[in-house]
């Protein structure tokens, strides 16, 4: 029994390993202070020996502290910092005696809310809500001032039988410049203020260089055949060169060491100048992309590609806008998913304000799967008539024949009829030609033959769906029905066309001496000795049977200049 407890406690020591995850002991303020000084402790020996195990032992060192309504650009950066001159502090002023510190004992015994360490500001506190309520933490003021505590005190040697600091190194900047640069203007270190200078200097030489290697750059490509190599060059020739300086002015400030409310101003300036420089960065960039795609579409003959690219092209603007300010915002140490979880409160209020844009939303949906219309058609959509330009995520854009613009919400449109002109296979043409009631019946057939062959002669109408006939007796006019129908590519062709028959028709009375009546009155005086001769009784009687069919007047047919479409046989 003894050998095999042996074997374990030489082999098997992992047993006795304490776990990784245990939690550090902030019970009590003595627990808390134990947990702080040892963690500090190992991080030390870890620097020392370069074992990133021990210099990880500075998280349970911040787990100490209270960093709830701490704000800082760089909060993880902060409290690290506030931990190593809080404990190269300590060390300094005071060897830490356990049994001196409240217990658990003591705290159970009595209401304990604070402590401070003998004969200093530093305070441990109890923490009375939140997640971490019953804790006792290193306090908020405590950890702000870690950095002033360490400046009052750093010119005293380590105590004895202290764990020596935190392994802190002076920055380079005290190490190596001379006193005179370390003294204050306007409570900023003259080495920064003369270090802001150069960095300024150096920030914008950057931004021409970069702008004039991107010149250069712009030579060469200006040679080749392929214009988007211009086009990406040319929409990032200016923002380029402001982006490099920002990042370079970034990371000056940090290289500067400056700290406090100086270093929070520039940081967040300089962010969101580097971030709105990064935005407009890459909404050229979409827009050199949108063209792109449009030019492909343009060369296929797939419709759908040509409505979908403007609604590509808002997209990527909107939302290079919208994830751009989101990172911006995130970067000034805004918490933007907790803002945008906080949203979901009102989420009921900002539910029924989107619905209309979530219905035209599914509305364009519906418009780019059902294709009722596309860019460039004629339709007819609730009164509204016009040439549709534009297929949008909330509205359609109709360009009236009066020029103007009409944006009609998506919604509506999957909701109402819509005449589509665009989609007509052929266009009809109705026309009435009224001819003067003088005109004679064999001049009637030939200007009907004639009509007929106009149609037929012109290379844009249907050939086996067409009329022309004698339709009626009018006020003042004898009206002739020409019906047909034009396959052409758009209505200013229609047009053309449908004057093309118009005058042929017109050249065809002129030359039959034809003439097209219009609404007149005619005043008739009669004259007892111009009086033509009154029919007989007899006369009267026997003309209405001439008519008949076997009358020598009868023509059912026509006087025979006229052959109707149907009469004349299939095509050759």
């Amino acid at each position: 029994m003894f050998f095999r407890f042996l074997m374990l406690f030489l082999f098997l020591p992992s047993v006795w390993a304490a776990s990784p995850l245990l939690p550090v002991k902030t019970e009590s303020p003595r627990a808390t202070m134990k947990s702080f000084m040892e963690a500090m402790d190992d991080y030390r020996l870890g620097k020392k020996k370069g074992d990133p195990a021990l210099e990880h032992r500075i998280e349970d060192a911040i787990r100490t502290f209270n960093l709830e309504g701490i704000t800082h650009s760089d909060l993880d950066k902060f409290a690290k910092d506030a931990a190593v001159y809080l404990k190269e502090t300590i060390d300094r002023v005071i060897l830490i005696q356990y049994p001196l510190i409240p217990g658990d004992q003591a705290v159970a015994e009595s209401s304990l809310q604070r402590w401070r360490l003998k004969d200093t500001e530093i305070k441990i506190v109890r923490i009375t809500e939140g997640e971490r309520e019953g804790e006792y933490l290193f306090s908020k003021d405590t950890i702000t001032r870690a950095k002033s505590f360490y400046s009052r005190v750093k010119h005293l040697q380590y105590l004895p039988k202290t764990g020596g600091g935190a392994g802190f190194e002076p920055p380079w900047y005290e190490r190596n410049f001379p006193k005179k640069l370390k003294g204050k203007t306007f409570y900023v270190p003259n080495w920064q203020i003369l270090g802001s200078f150069v960095a300024i200097v150096i920030g914008l030489i950057l931004k021409s260089l970069i702008t004039f290697f991107v010149d250069q750059l712009k030579r060469l490509t200006s040679k080749s055949k392929n214009e988007w190599d211009d086009r990406l060059i040319d929409a990032t020739e200016v923002t380029l060169g402001s982006v490099g300086a920002g990042i370079f002015w970034l990371l000056s400030i940090r290289l500067l060491d400056f700290e406090g409310n100086a270093f929070l101003i520039f940081d967040m300036g300089l962010k969101i100048l580097l971030s709105y420089h990064l935005v407009k960065l890459a909404y050229q960039l979409v827009d050199v992309f949108s063209d792109f795609l449009a030019l492909k579409a343009s060369s296929t003959e797939f419709p759908l590609d040509d409505q979908l690219v403007p609604m590509i092209r808002k997209s990527l603007r909107i939302f290079t806008v919208v994830f751009g300010v989101l990172i911006a915002v995130q970067n000034l140490g805004v918490n933007v998913m907790s803002v945008l979880a906080g949203l979901g409160l009102g989420g009921l209020a900002f539910a029924l304000a989107a619905k209309d844009a979530c219905a035209n939303m599914f509305g364009s949906i519906m418009i780019l799967m059902d294709k009722p219309f596309r860019v460039g058609d004629w339709i007819n959509a609730g009164g509204v008539d016009g040439t549709v330009e534009e297929i949008g995520f909330r509205s359609t854009k109709i360009r009236t024949f009066y020029s103007s613009l009409v944006s009609v919400p998506n919604s509506q449109l999957a909701n109402i009829n819509i005449d589509n002109m665009g989609r007509r296979k052929a266009r009809r043409v109705k026309a009435m030609l009224g001819l003067t009631y003088d005109t004679r019946p064999e001049q009637m057939e030939a200007f009907l033959e004639g009509m007929k062959n106009i149609i037929k002669a012109n290379p844009y109408t249907q050939k086996d769906n067409f009329h022309v006939v004698f339709h009626s007796y009018g006020a003042s006019s004898l009206n002739v029905l020409v019906y047909c129908f034009l396959e052409v590519r758009d209505w200013a062709q229609e047009m053309v066309e449908r004057q093309n028959i118009y005058l042929e028709a017109l050249r065809l009375a002129k030359e039959l001496k034809v003439d097209f009546a219009f609404p007149t009155q005619t005043l008739y005086v009669q004259q007892e000795e111009a009086a033509d001769r009154e029919l007989s009784a007899e006369e009267l009687a026997s003309l209405p049977k001439d008519f008949s069919e076997q009358g020598k007047l009868a023509k059912p047919s026509g006087l025979g200049y006229f052959t109707p479409l149907y009469e004349e046989g299939p095509k050759a």
